[in-house]
């Protein structure tokens, strides 16, 4: 009998369910605290002005979740895995890309359920969405990937806890 390397043998589910929850949590912190510091941002601008803001810091955390659920959504479909032979930095922005246009569609499909929620026509979603407001999210959304992959690329190309180690 040959023994198993413990580094090629393949992680248990409890180990897999463990890394996935992990991966969850530290991009959806991340997330969180960038959300929230843009929800603080609009609201102070707004209430210069004399305008409420109806952006709120708990909705910033759960878009954040739900932002991060997709992410693991996607790296779980393989999205982007086919460009990966590509340099690192060539592969983060267009995986960053990818990523914010994977957002941007669960947006959408986001706004269609909500229409159908409140009993409102399907139609009226691409009528009624506001093209700078989408491009301004768009844009923080795409510079948020950035480093976020960045660093998850940078550990998986050193291997498991090396990147970690350093920081």
């Amino acid at each position: 009998m040959t023994a198993i390397n413990s580094a090629t043998a393949r992680p248990s589910f409890k180990q897999r369910v463990t890394q996935e929850l992990k991966d969850f949590f530290i991009m959806s912190a991340y997330l969180a605290v960038l959300f929230c510091a843009i929800s603080a941002y609009t609201q102070l601008s707004f209430s210069k002005y004399g305008h409420d803001s109806e952006i709120t810091f708990t909705f910033a955390i759960i878009k954040a979740f739900v932002i991060a659920k997709v992410i693991l959504t996607g790296e779980m479909i393989s999205l982007g895995r086919r460009i990966e032979s590509r340099s690192l930095y060539l592969f983060v922005l267009i995986k960053s890309t990818l990523y914010t246009v994977l957002v941007f569609a669960f947006h959408l499909l986001e706004e269609v359920v909500m229409r159908i929620y409140h009993h409102l026509p399907n139609g009226t979603v691409l009528h009624k969405l506001d093209l700078e407001e989408i491009t301004a999210r768009s844009i923080i959304v795409l510079c948020a990937f950035i480093p976020l992959f960045a660093y998850r690329e940078v550990s998986r190309a050193l291997g498991p806890g090396k990147l970690h180690a350093l920081l």
